[in-house]
């Protein structure tokens, strides 16, 4: 038995065999050109072609997982159809004249480092998209058929590492699990899976390669393991540890439909994180009841310029829609500190998290707020809409902001553009002096939201950043307790609600402390939902 070990990428433990999927490897050697206009032509067609394709695996991935992995395929058209990208293999092939196979290569290697060298890894891992997308125009450009899966029955499915459109090809029903040489835990494999329940881990290293087709194995999703050829007792274990993870799963699904209530009739909600308007559907299928923190910024990280306002309506609008009159609490923009986006041009800061970000950029550059102020609203005409700044520290921040929101409210109407007139306007409790203040706030606000990661990081002088802290990062220290105890009095003393949408909110060894203060809803990750609610519904709180 041989145990390699990797990332994380999803949950969950199979057992069966693997089936290594072997690509044909377009040839990029460069070639002399001796007509470099018909090169030129070649890759025009070839990007043709590859737009039809594309325009095809969108009709898949509509029917099979829905608009989001399906608008996937929409952004790798664009890719292809990107002036950068296409200047890039026209220079290359008329200033060295050389093949349009090299040229492409060339320029899928030149984008693909530069997404590697930027420092979010969800930016890293666009890189796939690059490679994703200069592969389909290779596999044209050489009439080279993508490959297809077929297999009598489940399978581990194993590769270097999988592209969205290798992805969406393959049939849920015939996937035990997902194994990567390469990749990473923001790859789109890893999204696929988590998404829809599939064990996965990433990055285990050459020696997952062709020799593994065909052979027994075990795949530890939540360990980030995988048991190459394993003995009887391994197979025994595991097989164990997966009964009892689908008779958890079976457990958990009952609870659908059931209040988060404690057996002496405590009931607390519980809503769900989300960072895009995918993320709602992970939130519907584990029955959260509405979603307590929707992270706009996600739409700034990956622009690589200011957003407009109808991108920006159309994402709230969506999960909105999704949440089928559900409550969305919409953060606005979170941009600073550990969250740059270039093209803000912010200034270099020594102490970035005491800096520049969240409302402080909204209060300080007013037409980034206002458009994305508008593009709530109108998205507020869709569903049930909320909210919620960042960063507040004084009672002027709020009101300030209020009356912004209120002068777009006023020319959405005098613009006889629909929106909703009840969208509450909350607050996040994530600076000490909110929490000190939170009497005279909760006056203003419509909801309190305790972001317990930045209220951590603020309240104990500890970097939330720096893994060297360690011990002194103390998430259940009495001073952040007190601190979340009097926001929930000062909130319910004028009749608003106290939500968590912080890491700790998921923290089981709390929860029956958050009831006891009155906390009223907690917001955590999607899957966090129904085991909390099982923990909730087996406790006692008085």
């Amino acid at each position: 038995m041989k145990i390699l070990s990797g990332q994380k990428a999803s949950p969950g433990i199979a057992l069966g065999v693997i089936h290594y999927l072997k690509r044909r490897k377009p040839d990029v050697t460069a070639h002399p050109a001796d007509d470099v206009q018909r090169e030129l032509d070649r890759v025009e067609a070839a990007v043709q072609e590859a737009v039809r394709q594309l325009e095809e695996l969108r009709g898949i991935a509509l029917e099979k997982m829905g608009k989001d992995e399906a608008g996937l395929f929409e952004v790798h058209a664009m890719m292809l159809t990107d002036l950068d990208y296409r200047d890039s293999i026209t220079n290359i092939i008329t200033e060295e004249k050389v093949n349009a196979e090299y040229a492409v290569s060339k320029t899928a290697d030149i984008f693909a480092q530069m997404f590697l060298d930027m420092e979010k890894d969800y930016m890293k891992a666009r890189a796939a998209d690059v490679r994703d997308v200069s592969g389909r125009l290779l596999d044209v450009l050489q009439g080279n058929t993508p490959f297809l899966i077929s297999s009598e029955k489940p399978v581990i499915i194993a590769a270097k590492d999988l592209s969205p459109s290798e992805t969406v090809q393959l049939d849920k029903d015939k996937i035990l699990a997902f194994v990567t040489s390469g990749g990473s835990n923001n790859s789109h494999t890893a999204i696929f899976a988590r998404n829809r329940g599939i064990p996965a881990v990433a990055a285990l290293g050459a020696a997952l390669d062709e020799t593994c087709n065909g052979k027994e194995a075990v795949v530890d999703g939540e360990g980030a393991a995988l048991y190459l050829e394993p003995d009887r007792e391994t197979v025994e274990k595991w097989a164990q540890r997966r009964g009892a993870e689908q008779r958890e799963k079976a457990e958990l699904a009952a609870l659908i439909g059931l209040p988060s209530k404690t057996l002496d009739n405590r009931e607390i909600k519980l809503f769900a994180n989300i960072g895009s308007p995918g993320e709602a559907d992970a939130a519907l299928a584990n029955d959260a009841e509405g979603i307590g923190l929707f992270r706009s910024e996600f739409i700034y990280l990956e622009s690589k310029n200011f957003p407009a306002e109808e991108e920006q309506y159309r994402a709230y609008k969506k999960a909105a829609e999704k949440m089928q009159g559900k409550r969305v609490i919409i953060r606005t923009l979170d941009i600073g500190a550990d969250k740059q986006a270039g093209y803000f041009g912010l200034p270099h800061e020594e102490n970035p998290a005491l800096g520049l970000r969240g409302l402080r950029i909204c209060l300080t550059r007013p037409e980034i707020f206002i458009t994305q102020l508008r593009a709530i609203y109108r998205a507020s005409a869709h569903g049930n809409v909320a909210v919620m700044f960042p960063m507040v520290a004084s009672l002027w921040e709020l009101r300030e902001a209020k009356e912004i929101a209120a002068q777009v409210r006023s020319r959405l109407k005098a613009e006889q553009v629909p929106y909703s007139e009840r969208v509450p306007l909350g607050i996040m409790i994530e600076t000490p002096a909110a929490a000190m203040m939170s009497d005279e706030l909760a006056k203003e606000a419509d909801f309190f939201s305790v972001g317990t990661n930045d209220l951590t990081q603020y309240t104990l002088a500890a970097d939330r950043q720096n893994n060297a802290l360690g011990r002194f990062v103390d998430t259940r220290h009495p001073a952040l307790l007190r601190l979340l105890e009097l926001a929930a009095k000062n909130a319910h003393a004028v009749g608003i609600p106290i939500g968590i949408c912080g890491e700790l909110g998921a923290d089981r060894e709390l929860t029956q402390t958050f009831i006891r203060m009155g906390i009223d809803e907690l917001s955590v990750p999607p899957p966090a939902v129904l085991p909390l609610r099982k923990h909730i519904r087996g406790m006692k709180v008085d």
